[in-house]
């Protein structure tokens, strides 16, 4: 079941509406994956970008949000697809990999993520000493993560509607 898409209150304080806005650009990227094939998920239609598949947004979403919040903000170990020697864009390349599975990876870090965020505060800077970026606020990495989230929600719409012609905003 895809999360619910609703937008922060307009009155409310900083960290839900933060929080608010970023619930509500994941479960956008729940909805564009909804009723998609398998093979759709994983089909390509950006001729310039391989790797930008559905199910590829979905695998690097889910790396993006454990590199920002566990890794750069927590120092825990960079033991991610893109830290390691890997190829460009190795956290999308999810051949054999199911759009199932990689949509529950995602929500189980979403969850992680959470626990992280309602854990902190806005103001705490990341600790990882090996990462010039560990240096930004849980505030800096959550406006980012909105962003990076939203952005992919957007390619999302594209390449759904080349795939299959579903369309649709918010």
């Amino acid at each position: 079941m895809t999360p619910s898409r609703i937008r922060p209150p307009f009155d409310a304080d900083e960290r839900t509406q933060l929080t608010g806005w970023f619930a509500m650009q994941r479960a956008i990227i729940h909805w564009k994956c909804e009723g998609l094939s398998e093979a759709d998920a994983h089909r390509a239609v950006l001729p310039s970008s391989p790797h930008m598949t559905v199910a590829g947004i979905v695998s690097h979403l889910r790396w993006a949000e454990n590199t920002w919040f566990e890794v750069l903000l927590l120092g825990r170990p960079d033991d991610g697809p893109q830290f390691q020697d890997a190829p460009e864009d190795a956290d999308m390349r999810v051949d054999g990999e199911s759009l199932d599975g990689l949509l529950a990876a995602y929500e189980r870090q979403c969850a992680v993520s959470d626990e992280i965020i309602a854990a902190h505060s806005l103001d705490v800077v990341g600790r990882h000493p090996d990462y010039r970026s560990s240096a930004a606020s849980l505030r800096w990495m959550l406006i980012h993560m909105i962003e990076e989230t939203a952005r992919h929600a957007g390619h999302l719409d594209a390449i759904r509607e080349l795939l299959d012609g579903e369309v649709g905003y918010y």
